[in-house]
């Protein structure tokens, strides 16, 4: 499995339940910067440049599937900012592991709300749909996860200071909130045994919102 933003919420919390997986040898976390986690089953590539990936063919072929967690909080960006991570490193990567590892499953972080027609007027989801859009023209088994709220487990951290904050607020209130929006809030754990699910045995949908992740989820376990 290849894993890009593992230094995320999300993508850290997708790395743990890899490492977590008996069945999973090898696990390749593909980023800036390390994850600072010691694992006989992880490696890590170092990359600065996420829309280049020249001469790196060899070490990118060869995946049965790639989980694409990196992302960035939109707030105060202007759109083609916004649109150079979001899509731009989505795409500089999917559109590489198209050609080397064709029909192969790739997931893509995505969230809720996000906007398909590209025509709304949130700035943010109209550049998610528009990169689920172009994904899904792709030659790979592609699955667009929009998750809602999501709830950090193993001590994971969102890296945005506004999120910590929102997150230490609402901590004590998850048991409460789980029970009264069981198909709205997601952990981590369950996000992660969603994907490694998907990329197992696929999913009846391609766009897949809180409820089916929850499904997915449960049925891996």
């Amino acid at each position: 499995m290849l894993i890009f933003g593992a230094t995320g919420m999300v993508g850290r919390g997708v790395l743990l339940e890899c490492l977590r997986d008996p069945e999973l040898q090898l696990v390749v976390s593909l980023g800036r910067s390390s994850t600072g986690i010691h694992d006989r089953k992880l490696q890590e590539i170092l990359h600065d440049d996420l829309l280049d990936y020249a001469g790196m063919e060899e070490s990118l072929t060869g995946f049965d599937a790639c989980f694409f967690c990196l992302g960035i909080a939109s707030a105060g960006m202007k759109e083609a900012d916004y649109a150079r991570i979001s899509y731009g490193y989505t795409m500089a990567a999917a559109e590489l592991l198209s050609r080397l590892n064709p029909g192969r499953a790739f997931v893509f972080v995505s969230g809720s709300g996000t906007d398909s027609s590209e025509k709304g007027r949130v700035m943010w989801a109209r550049v998610k749909g528009r990169t689920e859009n172009a994904l899904l023209k792709l030659p790979l088994q592609a699955y667009m996860f929009r998750p809602g709220f999501i709830e950090p487990m193993d001590g994971i951290q969102s890296k945005t200071p506004l999120y910590r904050r929102f997150y230490a607020v609402l901590g004590p209130l998850f048991p409460l909130l789980r029970r009264a929006f069981p198909n709205q809030v997601l952990s981590t754990r369950q996000i992660g045994r969603a994907m490694l699910n998907v990329a197992r045995r696929g999913y009846a949908e391609r766009i897949l919102e809180a409820r089916d992740i929850r499904s997915a989820a449960d049925s891996a376990s």
